[in-house]
């Protein structure tokens, strides 16, 4: 078969953003942060505090982290040595689930399982020393509300947890009750932050001049320092994969329907990586002209990177992994524009993702000149997927002209460890 052109070309368009568009959604982007500096009701972006600052780069001692984003939890000692210098000294790591031995995030399960479990690990993080103290940062990436820097209560489970007994209470009062329980009372917990925000932390104790953090992986967030929240400079939390002002394509409309929450999280789904291939799939289900027109083939961000690492003359690599997942024997030719396709779909993300960045940054120059400045990136997207550093950066040139010299993204890889062992010790600073 041959793939139609015209076709082809229609669904090229549909996930092309040209550069006035790029202006515009950078400009409302802008828009929806002073509108929710204001009255976050009137805004797309959530605006949460996080009530901390920047680190200084001169914290210092040992102190402890807790990485609870999902059902693999990590617990670190980390020694801060300031000058953004620092030192792991224990690493331990356990699921929360293991299927046919234990299930501590289902609906059977206890607060009190899934907290035991969690002060297990920090007890062997700890080596057994329940004589020194020890302050504990908490990453706990869960939609929460916060009225200070350790006083987050989970509103609501997500990532299929179900455990009872925790939504509505604050967390680190569960965890406090744990440590008590096995003789961890050296143990304090001090600080609670979004896994984004600790990126932001890690990277701006390294490297100075660091203002913007975002995770760009299988989900999308973003957060900054805005110079003035109640009178002193605070980290919000945008969580902007909920940002709205966007168009969508058709084939973005199928998958927000079909999603979890049809009408929330538009950025997310049209950036992230757990939708990219997906929109894939019902983009090339539809030049394949299947009977059933949105087919899912079940494409990963994994396979987009492979497709588009394919550099050969015959795309090799490309008509593998199109025939692994659909069955269809592509000829070069159409494996070529299925390459294309991946390119458009992964380019379109970088450049959607960049406005929201430049929003920010219009944000923080205000009339003036953008200052020299990196933003902090953690994430699958952003590290491994093939051409996507390249489309942020000509993006950043697009919007921002010569002054896209001042700024960089750079990688801030599992920095949701040293981050929160930063909010511990800013936390009694």
């Amino acid at each position: 078969m041959a793939f139609d052109k015209q076709l082809f070309d229609s669904i090229i368009e549909e996930f092309t953003v040209a550069p006035e568009e790029l202006r515009t959604i950078a400009a409302d982007f802008r828009y929806d942060l002073k509108q929710g500096l204001a009255d976050p009701e009137q805004s797309s972006l959530r605006m949460l505090k996080s009530y901390l600052g920047l680190p200084t780069g001169k914290e210092q001692g040992e102190y402890l982290a807790l990485d609870f984003g999902g059902t693999n939890v990590r617990v670190l000692r980390i020694r801060l040595e300031g000058e953004g210098k620092f030192e792991i000294l224990k690493k331990v790591a356990k699921p929360l689930i293991v299927e046919g031995e234990y299930d501590y995030i289902g609906a059977s399960s206890t607060k009190d399982q899934m907290f035991g479990l969690l002060a297990e690990l920090i007890d062997e993080a700890v080596e057994g020393n329940h004589e020194q103290k020890y302050l504990l940062g908490h990453t706990f990436s869960f939609p929460s509300s916060q009225t200070d820097v350790n006083n987050a209560r989970l509103i609501i489970w997500t990532k299929e947890f179900a455990t009872p007994g925790v939504e509505g209470e604050v967390v680190n009062d569960l965890l406090k009750e744990a440590l008590d329980k096995r003789g961890l009372t050296n143990v304090e917990p001090v600080a609670v932050l979004n896994d984004t925000v600790a990126v932001l932390l890690s990277a701006a104790y390294k490297q100075s001049g660091t203002y913007i953090g975002s995770i760009y992986a299988t989900g999308h967030n973003t957060c900054y320092l805005e110079p003035n929240v109640d009178g002193v400079p605070m980290i919000l939390n945008l969580e902007s994969g909920g940002f709205m002002k966007l168009l969508p394509s058709r084939f973005d409309n199928v998958i927000d329907e079909q999603s979890e929450k049809p009408g929330e999280q538009r950025l997310e789904k049209m950036v992230s990586g757990r939708y990219m291939g997906e929109l894939y799939s019902l983009a090339l289900s539809e030049l394949l002209g299947t009977k059933d027109k949105w087919k899912s083939y079940g494409f990963t961000a994994i396979d987009l990177s492979g497709i588009l690492a394919d550099e050969g003359k015959e795309r090799s690599e490309v008509q593998k992994i199109v025939a692994e997942r659909t069955g269809v024997s592509l000829t070069a030719a159409d494996a070529e524009m299925a390459r294309d396709l991946a390119v458009a779909i992964s380019k379109r993300s970088a450049r959607l993702v960049t406005a929201t960045f430049v929003g920010i940054i219009w944000q923080l120059t205000g009339s003036g000149k953008v200052q020299q400045q990196h933003i902090a990136v953690d994430g699958s997207v952003y590290e491994k997927m093939p051409f996507v550093k390249e489309n942020i950066m000509r993006a950043l040139s697009e919007l921002l002209g010569e002054e896209a010299a001042q700024v960089d993204t750079v990688l801030d890889n599992g920095g949701s460890g040293l981050g929160a062992a930063l909010a511990a010790a800013m936390a009694r600073a």
